[in-house]
């Protein structure tokens, strides 16, 4: 039986699971990850969404606006992305390309959570802005966006090159 390392990277590492087998938990992982980042997104585009419609919406200054319309299209782009896996599925069914569903999945995957960075460190921005300072705003989410870098990352793919015990 191959190792895991020759499917997922992983050296010694052993299933005893068939390729279905191990297609099939690799897409169940895949979808729950995508259920905590959805929620999330979701939530984050809806409020961008009802927010145009607020009375103070209009103080806010041309490169807020810019900043607002960028946010509204990350989250915009981060939930069609994130959602893309399930239509995908849904197209590819019992077409016997759960390979291919799996390989493109991640990669809608993995370009949603961008887009979904790119969107809370947008909003991030944006209300900051909004409440204090152009500097106090940029500092702030710079050090958050270091904190995604890393936690989104930098530490899994530390993790990912290490060799198992």
């Amino acid at each position: 039986m191959p190792s895991r390392r020759d499917h997922e990277g992983f050296q010694g590492y052993e299933r005893d699971e068939s390729e279905a087998h191990r297609l099939d938990r690799n897409y169940n992982e895949l979808l729950q990850e995508l259920r905590v980042a959805q929620t999330g997104v979701q939530i984050l585009f809806a409020f961008l969404l009802s927010i145009a419609f607020q009375q103070r919406f209009s103080t806010l200054s041309d490169g807020q606006r810019a900043l607002y319309i960028v946010t509204l299209v990350s989250a915009a782009a981060a939930a069609v992305l994130l959602i893309a896996p399930a239509a995908a599925h849904r197209v590819l069914f019992r077409r016997h390309r759960k390979d291919e569903v799996v390989a493109l999945t991640g990669r809608l995957a993995g370009s949603g959570l961008i887009c979904l960075a790119v969107a809370i460190l947008s909003a991030l921005l944006l209300v900051l802005d909004f409440v204090s300072s152009a500097a106090v705003a940029i500092t702030i989410t710079s050090l958050v966006a270091a904190v995604v870098l890393v936690t989104w990352w930098i530490i899994p793919l530390i993790a990912r090159r290490r060799p198992e015990d």
